[in-house]
């Protein structure tokens, strides 16, 4: 097992705590190696703030500031820079959605200039219209490889070991722990990705990829043996520690699941309501979320005349997927594909829970305009559901950094979707092009900018190669 040289440097980077009648709420983490002295103290209006040692990790100490903007401050400075933030969130207002940040194999290995070119762009589109959030809808990080190259896991998630010793497992923990922190912070330093983080507090729900591929749709031997359960602990310590800046102490006060099984969230920003169902920690291959998760999501009321934003790390508005599934389980050859099919809400094994989550997506609608945003297949699209007189609209960016299909597979999804779905009677649910598009799905990396102004909310989809999309009013 050959040592990684791991770099321990990285932020500020900044993360959504809240917003009230006091402001806006952040951490800024900032990590440096554990041989140098705490950083200086963070200025906001020339109040100063020194950190807290948050943990320590493979030689990398992470150093956390909790501050409040006013509607008044315009940022915050660090170390003789000053770092703008959009303080004033009660008028018009920009949010950013990216997903799926990486690959499968090799992602470290590709030129960070092309492997960010979206972020970049993302950057300048911050720079000349500045945002007030990023969200970040799942598959941050690539981890299918931080298993490669430990005797326990080489062959993950095949051939694992029935009975690994304490011993084993300890050498194990440390071994994913230090490849897990060595891929995130490699990204978060980045050129192309750091200068935003610095300046756009960031809100995160993780998928499968931040784990493994096809966590919760594997088969439950692997994923809760022992060697499973040891990758489901660093990936969840590394998925608190990177995108959500606190460690599993703060979990009670900064969760709406103060047992943590959910690592779902919710959030309220002046006409804007937030939610995020952790659909991860909880999944099973019969099984998208425990009671815990279920809990959040019903007891979500939106605050009357809100826009609420449901951030469904897979998408929950899709085509009828269970043909696919049930060929696929007639051919053996494609029996490996399972997994990806089983991760949908449109599986055959999860339709009553999708039916479930449909129904509360109606229910809050009572309150306004529902719209569900998700990454997860590399491609962008939306869809809308009949809703009694309107729709709901579902909005897919996925692939901010992951190359895009091939647009054949684009228009065989296409030619599926043009089937229709209608798991609620009475709803049926239609795929449709972006605007200015023509087919269904768009293979190429892509991402989402949110715009509200003067009270109408809008959304255009920046894509690679064909430039911003006309804007679609929600």
């Amino acid at each position: 097992m050959t040592e990684l040289n791991i770099p321990r440097r990285a932020g500020p980077i900044l993360h959504f705590r809240g917003h009230s009648d006091a402001g806006l709420s952040l951490h800024v983490i900032v990590v440096r190696p554990a041989d140098e002295d705490a950083p200086a103290s963070l200025s906001v209006s020339g109040d100063e703030t020194t950190p807290e040692l948050l943990t320590e990790v493979q030689g990398a100490r992470f150093w956390r500031y909790g501050v409040t903007l006013t509607a008044a401050d315009t940022g915050y400075a660090f170390e003789g820079q000053h770092y703008d933030v959009v303080t004033a969130l009660d008028g018009d207002l920009r949010v950013g959605f990216v997903s799926c940040n990486g690959e499968e194999h090799g992602d470290l290995h590709r030129n960070m200039a092309d492997r960010n070119a979206m972020w970049l762009r993302l950057w300048e589109a911050h720079r000349t219209s500045p945002l007030a959030l990023l969200i970040q809808g799942g598959d941050q990080i690539y981890a299918d490889e931080v298993t490669d190259g430990h005797p326990l896991t080489d062959d993950w998630p095949k051939g694992l070991k029935k009975a690994p010793t304490t011993e084993e497992l300890a050498d194990l923990y440390g071994y994913l722990e230090r490849r897990f922190v060595d891929r995130y912070l490699r990204l978060l330093a980045s050129d192309q990705m750091a200068p935003l983080l610095a300046r756009v507090p960031t809100l995160a729900i993780w998928d499968d990829h931040d784990i493994c591929d096809g966590w919760g749709s594997l088969p439950e031997k692997v994923t809760d043996s022992a060697i499973g359960q040891t990758l489901f602990a660093v990936a969840r310590q590394m998925y608190l520690l990177f995108q959500q800046g606190m460690v599993e102490a703060d979990i009670p006060t900064l969760f709406p699941d103060p047992t943590g099984a959910s690592l779902g969230w919710r959030h309220r920003l002046p006409g804007l309501t937030l939610l995020a169902p952790d659909l991860r920690s909880q999944r099973q291959r019969h099984q998208v979320m425990g009671p815990e998760g279920w809990s959040m999501v019903e007891s979500t009321m939106p605050e009357k005349g809100d826009q609420t934003f449901l951030i469904s790390s897979v998408p929950l508005l899709g085509p009828r997927l269970s043909i696919v599934e049930g060929l696929m389980m007639l051919m053996p050859r494609f029996q490996k594909y399972e997994d990806d099919l089983r991760d949908q809400w449109q599986s055959r094994a999860h339709r009553k829970a999708w039916q479930r989550m449909l129904r509360e997506v109606l229910r809050m609608r009572a309150a306004g305009p529902v719209t569900a945003i998700s990454g997860e297949i590399h491609l962008a699209t939306r869809a809308e559901m009949t809703c009694g007189e309107g729709v709901m609209h579902q909005l897919v960016a996925s692939g901010i950094s992951h190359p895009a299909p091939t647009k054949n597979y684009a228009r065989g999804l296409g030619l599926l979707a043009g089937l229709g779905e209608a798991p609620l009677k009475g709803h049926p649910i239609r795929i449709l092009p972006l605007p200015g598009q023509n087919t269904r799905y768009i293979a190429e990396r892509n991402f989402l900018v949110l715009e509200r102004q003067g009270g109408t909310w809008e959304a255009r989809w920046h894509l690679e190669e064909s430039g911003v999309t006309p804007a679609l009013v929600l």
